[in-house]
């Protein structure tokens, strides 16, 4: 069970305190967030692992929990104002009812920092067991109502609140690009090794990893979000709109052809969830706090050391677990 609960605590933690979302001595909200990040990144992982598929089919279900939970569970999607900050102004489209910066944005935080780092980091410290079901099937249906009966709960709360904020159009939209990706999941195979050559080492994957997330987290960093007010890139919204895209389609076409390359280790796998966890890091500290109640800088930037620190300790661990 040691791998099924880590994932559980790793995967809120990854998700929001070391992103800079909250504080780590906040505990309700890491508590009320492992049954929502804990149990969906864990019900993924085992759904995905106990039918015998691989990585493209967890980043699909990764992709389609995001859009999920933004589009029904939180409505970050359609809420111009959520928590007091105009998420929205930047690219929006009255047509779309969002704007499109954003729902990239949310895109690549579930499907990578959200489920899929946390997940890498964890099998990599399973070991032998990096691939195989950590749950049996009582605990893994378990995992399910908990993970369904929570996002329910939580998505009518935020209706008692706000409201519906989306009409017809898009959450019907929404609800089929969702079904959509998880079709997609289950299409998707895994395949071995075929192309010729080798895949750069290690610490080459990492450095790009770096350089991808930091392109990432940069093209949302803009002043009228107020969400990041340094290092950010000042560019038009359609831009921003293109340079992801172009980013998702590189970053995907590179490692897909990396990956069936006969070296490809877990040692890679490794260094790609490092270099997403690390841009978290040094990315918490110009991001700003989301709370409802005052936060002062000092505590903040304790708690951002403090996560950034523990990912070090965390990453050094898996590392020399690969190595062994």
């Amino acid at each position: 069970m040691a791998p099924a609960i880590g994932l559980a605590l790793l995967a809120p933690l990854h998700a929001e305190i070391l992103m800079g979302n909250s504080t780590i001595t906040n505990v309700v909200v890491v508590v009320a967030l492992i049954p929502l990040y804990g149990t969906g990144a864990l019900f993924i992982r085992e759904a995905v692992r106990r039918t015998g598929r691989g990585w493209p089919t967890m980043l699909a279900f990764a992709l389609a929990y995001g859009m999920c939970e933004e589009a029904f569970l939180t409505q970050t999607l359609w809420d111009e104002n959520w928590a007091g900050v105009r998420i929205l102004d930047y690219g929006y489209l009255p047509a779309l009812g969002t704007g499109l910066p954003w729902v990239m944005f949310m895109a690549g935080v579930h499907t990578i920092w959200s489920i899929g780092a946390p997940i890498a980091i964890m099998e990599t410290l399973a070991g032998s067991r990096c691939t195989t079901p950590w749950l049996g099937k009582r605990g893994f249906w378990a995992v399910a109502v908990i993970f369904v009966l929570y996002f329910g709960f939580g998505a009518f709360d935020t209706l008692n609140r706000k409201g519906m904020l989306a009409g017809p159009p898009q959450n019907i939209v929404a609800a089929v690009v969702v079904a959509g990706l998880v079709v997609l999941g289950l299409r998707l195979r895994r395949s071995a090794p075929t192309a010729e050559g080798r895949a750069p080492g290690p610490w080459a994957v990492l450095a790009f990893a770096l350089v991808a997330g930091a392109v990432f987290v940069l093209l949302y960093a803009v002043d009228p979000t107020g969400l990041s007010p340094w290092l950010a890139i000042p560019i038009p919204a359609w831009v921003s709109v293109l340079i992801y895209l172009a980013l998702f389609a590189t970053v995907g076409a590179l490692v897909r052809h990396w990956s069936h390359r006969s070296n490809w280790s877990d040692a890679h796998r490794l260094a790609l969830a490092a270099g997403a966890t690390l841009t978290y890091a040094w990315h918490s500290f110009p991001w700003k706090v989301i709370s409802t109640e005052p936060v002062s800088l000092a505590a903040d930037l304790t708690s951002n050391a403090i996560m950034t620190a523990a990912a070090i300790v965390l990453l050094v661990i898996a590392a020399r677990r690969v190595s062994t």
